[in-house]
């Protein structure tokens, strides 16, 4: 599949952070961002769905008092 472009709003302070990795590990902007989502998309496919676990028990359950 071809590279789509987009346009996306990051702070700046996280942007200058985002270029001095890449830079530092002479890899570009871009690539860091794919390989971050990637592994983001990944965690989340992990993830367990919550589910309440059964907590009924035998009985009439909360009654009302009546006056």
């Amino acid at each position: 599949m071809a590279p789509m472009k987009t346009t996306i709003e990051i702070s700046d302070a996280l942007l200058d952070e985002a270029k001095r990795i890449a830079s530092r590990e002479s890899s570009t902007l871009r690539e860091l961002i794919e390989e971050g989502l990637r592994r983001s998309i990944e965690e989340r496919r992990k993830r367990k769905d919550f589910r309440l676990r059964r907590a009924s028990y035998r009985g009439k359950g909360l009654q009302r008092d009546h006056p």
